[in-house]
C-alpha cells in the first residue's frame, strides 16, 4: 500500500521590511556651466545596484540620479545631473538564502534648492521595500496504490492557485521622434521625462505580450541666438512580446512594469540637420504567472479486512479571490499661488503615490496622492517659463469580494490618463484616470494525508457489532460515515437501500449490514 503523492508549487510571501533613508548633498555648480539665479524643476529616480542578503539582514547599494533645471543668471535655461550613492542595511527576519528578494523604491520627496549661485542643496526622502518571497512545494496525497479490493477510497476536490512562472526580465523600447515643420533646429536637449501609460501585460503560448504607451517630454534650446526655448510631448506606442517557454495563454499574469533606463540623443535627418531625436527605454519585468488547477485530494480511506490507521497533517495552499482592473476617476481644481500671471500649461505629468491598501467588507481601500507636476509659460519676460508641484488626495474601492486581513494583494498602480488646463487667472483643471491592477489570493488551510499504515481489525470490537441494523440518518450524515461507522462500504448501501445517488436526506431510514 502505497501513497500517491503531488507537489503543488506555492509562492509564499514571507513578509515585507520597510525602510526609510534621508540623503542630504551639496553639488557645486561645473566651472564650464553658467550661475544660478533660480531652480526651475528638478526630477530623480533610485538606481538599485546591487540586493545582497547576509544572514537575516538585505544590504541595498543604490544612487540617487537627479537632473535639475535652472534658470541661468543671464538668461536662458541650463540642465544639470548629479548622483548621490547610498547604502542601507534593512533586517528581515527569517530570511533564508534561497529566498525571492524584492527591492523597491518610492521617491517620497526631492527638493533642489539654491545655496548660492555656484552651489545646489539636494535633499531627498527616499522609502526602500524589501519584498521577500519563496517558492514551497504543498504536498498532499491524491491517491493510493494497494492490490487490495475491499480498500474504500474518499476523494475531495479543491481549487489551488499554484505558481508557474516567476521571472526577471526586461523590454526595450527604440523609437525615433521627429520635430515637426514650424519647430526650428536642435541646438541641445535641455529637460527630458518619461512616463509609462496603460501598460498592459498578458501571457501567450511561449511569450508574455507586453503593450502601452511611454509618454516623452523634453524641452531643447534651438539653433540661433534669440530662438526661445522649445518643448516637444510626444505618445510613443509599444507592443510586442517578450519569449518565455513556459507560458501559456491560460496562466494568469500578476506583472510589475517600471523604466529602467532612460536615454535620448539627437541625430540628424535625411538633410544633415539637427530635427531628430533617437529613444532608447528599458523597461524592468518582474514577471509572476499563476495557474489554476483543480486538485482532487485523498480525503479519507478505511478497509472492511483490516484497520488502516491515516496520519494527517495540515497543508496551505493559495486560491484565486480575485483578478481585477479597477479605474478612478480624478476631477480637481487647484489654486496656483504665483506671483506671475499663467499664460499657457506646456506639460504636466503625475504620480501615484500609494499611502494605505486595507481589506475591508467591500473590497480593498486603497488611499494615496497624485502628485501633478506643471510647467507653464508666464507673462513674465525675464522668467518667461514657472513650474509647480501639486497634490491631489484620492480614495476608492478595488472590489474584491471575500478578502480579509489573511488575503495576500499584488497591487501595481499608474496613471492612464491625465489633462491640466487653464480656467483663467491662477485656476488649473487636472482631470486623471488612477488604474489599480490587482490580484488577490487567499490562503487556504487543508487536512492532508500524509502517510497511512494497517494493522489487524480488532475483532473483539466488530464481533460486538450487530450484523444487522436499522438506522435514521442523522444532520451531518453522509454515506460515507454511515458506511465507515457500521462497517460496511457506500455501495453496499446504496445496493440494499435501492438508492441511486450518493447523497441521503435527514430523517431516511436506511438497512445496515455489517461485511465480514
Amino acid at each position: 500500500m502505497e501513497l500517491i503523492k503531488k507537489n503543488i508549487h506555492m509562492n509564499r510571501q514571507k513578509g515585507n521590511a520597510v525602510s526609510q533613508i534621508t540623503l542630504d548633498d551639496d553639488f557645486i555648480i561645473p566651472d564650464a556651466m553658467e550661475d544660478v539665479s533660480q531652480v526651475l524643476l528638478d526630477n530623480g529616480e533610485i538606481q538599485i545596484e546591487s540586493t545582497r542578503a547576509q544572514g537575516d539582514k538585505v544590504l541595498i547599494r543604490g544612487k540617487l540620479l537627479f537632473r535639475v533645471l535652472y534658470r541661468k543668471a543671464g538668461g536662458g535655461l541650463q540642465a544639470l545631473g548629479g548622483e548621490a550613492p547610498f547604502d542601507e542595511v534593512i533586517n528581515v527576519p527569517d530570511l533564508e538564502e534561497r529566498d525571492y528578494i524584492q527591492s523597491l523604491w518610492v521617491l517620497e520627496d526631492l527638493n533642489a534648492s539654491m545655496i548660492n549661485s555656484r552651489k545646489l542643496s539636494i535633499k531627498a526622502v527616499v522609502t526602500l521595500e524589501v519584498r521577500v518571497e519563496s517558492l514551497s512545494d504543498a504536498e498532499a496525497a491524491v491517491d493510493i496504490e494497494t492490490d487490495e479490493a475491499k480498500t474504500e477510497v474518499l476523494k475531495r476536490n479543491i481549487d489551488v492557485a499554484a505558481i508557474a512562472v516567476r521571472r526577471k526580465d526586461t523590454y526595450r523600447i527604440k523609437e525615433t521622434i521627429q520635430i515637426s515643420g514650424n519647430k526650428p533646429n536642435v541646438e541641445s536637449i535641455l529637460w527630458t521625462d518619461m512616463r509609462l501609460r496603460g501598460v498592459s501585460c498578458r501571457p501567450m503560448d511561449g511569450a508574455v505580450h507586453i503593450d502601452g504607451e511611454l509618454m516623452v517630454f523634453l524641452i531643447y534650446a534651438a539653433e540661433g541666438e534669440h530662438t526661445p526655448v522649445q518643448w516637444i510631448e510626444e505618445s510613443v506606442p509599444f507592443s510586442g512580446e517578450v519569449e518565455l517557454s513556459e507560458s501559456t495563454e491560460d496562466m494568469i499574469p500578476a506583472v510589475g512594469v517600471r523604466i529602467l533606463h532612460r536615454g535620448i540623443e539627437i541625430k540628424p535627418d535625411y538633410d544633415g540637420e539637427m530635427r531628430e531625436f533617437d529613444l532608447d527605454a528599458v523597461l524592468d519585468l518582474d514577471i509572476k504567472l499563476y495557474r489554476e488547477e483543480n486538485i482532487e485530494l485523498l480525503s479519507d480511506l478505511y478497509a472492511t479486512d483490516r484497520e488502516l490507521v491515516l496520519d494527517t497533517t495540515e497543508a496551505c495552499f493559495d486560491k484565486l479571490l480575485t483578478r481585477n482592473i479597477c479605474k478612478c476617476k480624478v476631477n480637481e481644481q487647484l489654486k496656483l499661488q504665483k506671483p506671475e500671471r499663467i499664460l499657457q500649461i506646456c506639460h504636466s505629468n503625475g504620480t501615484v503615490k500609494l499611502d494605505e491598501a486595507e481589506a475591508g467588507e467591500d473590497g480593498l481601500h486603497i488611499e494615496g496622492v497624485l502628485e501633478v507636476s506643471l510647467l507653464y509659460l508666464t507673462d513674465d519676460d525675464t522668467e518667461p517659463v514657472g513650474a509647480s508641484t501639486e497634490v491631489i488626495p484620492f480614495h476608492f474601492v478595488a472590489e474584491a469580494d471575500g478578502i480579509n486581513p489573511e488575503s495576500v494583494w499584488q497591487l501595481n498602480m499608474g496613471v492612464d490618463q491625465m489633462t491640466a488646463v487653464m480656467l483663467g487667472g491662477d485656476s488649473v483643471e487636472v482631470k486623471a484616470v488612477i488604474s489599480a491592477d490587482l490580484l488577490v489570493l487567499q490562503p487556504i488551510r487543508e487536512q492532508v494525508v500524509a502517510g497511512v499504515r494497517a494493522e489487524p481489525l480488532d475483532m473483539k470490537k466488530l464481533q460486538e457489532m450487530p450484523g444487522i441494523v436499522g438506522y435514521v440518518v442523522q444532520p451531518g450524515d453522509s454515506l460515507w460515515k454511515i458506511a465507515r461507522r457500521f462497517h460496511t462500504t457506500v455501495d453496499n448501501v446504496k445496493e440494499i437501500n435501492g438508492l441511486t445517488g450518493d447523497e441521503t436526506a435527514v430523517g431516511e431510514k436506511l438497512v445496515l449490514i455489517k461485511e465480514v
